[in-house]
């Protein structure tokens, strides 16, 4: 059975805050202890942060790299798929995730959102991370209401909704549980 693939989204390293790289590092350790696999765009920020958490967890990161070059990727990359297809690489993240947890984030992370959305994919921000993720939890983006942001209050929280979401979008039982 393949394992589920969970994106983690939100700042990068010139906007993420203390408080963003804590609650993205647990993010990321709560999606390896459940034997999911995080997915970044393997920079910095939320990214190396969730990173980090899964790794140190002996959990799997795939670092999807918007360079060409895969020496770009933070140091916690199990897996490292350089691209070179610039910010396009946002849609290659959603494509390959099961779920989306939004941590903090800008104009960046919103297209990835926006991505998540208009491909049906379960998406939780976390509260309290600041950026989009604030913006829209508990809302949807359009009048359409096709996918509600989820919100989580913690990165646990987070991880069982989105697995849970993940889940009843598949019609099997949750992974970890």
């Amino acid at each position: 059975m393949r394992r589920k693939q969970i994106l983690v989204i939100g700042y990068n390293r010139d906007a993420c805050d203390e408080r963003a790289w804590r609650l993205a590092y647990e993010v990321g350790r709560e999606v390896a202890l459940r034997g999911a696999v995080l997915i970044t765009g393997g920079l910095g920020g939320v990214m190396e942060a969730a990173s980090k958490g899964a790794y140190e967890a002996g959990g799997i990161t795939v670092s999807i790299i918007p360079q060409k070059d895969a020496s770009q990727a933070n140091p916690y990359s199990t897996v490292v798929v350089a691209t070179g297809i610039g910010h396009l690489r946002n849609f290659v993240n959603v494509y390959s995730a099961d779920g989306v947890i939004v941590v903090g984030g800008g104009a960046g992370t919103l297209s990835e959102i926006a991505a998540a959305y208009i491909e049906g994919k379960p998406i939780v921000a976390l509260k309290g991370s600041g950026g989009v993720a604030d913006e829209y939890a508990g809302r949807y983006l359009d009048q359409r209401r096709t996918v509600l942001v989820h919100a989580a209050e913690t990165p646990r929280e987070a991880v069982d909704l989105v697995l849970r979401l993940i889940s009843e979008r598949s019609g099997q039982a949750p992974q970890g549980s």
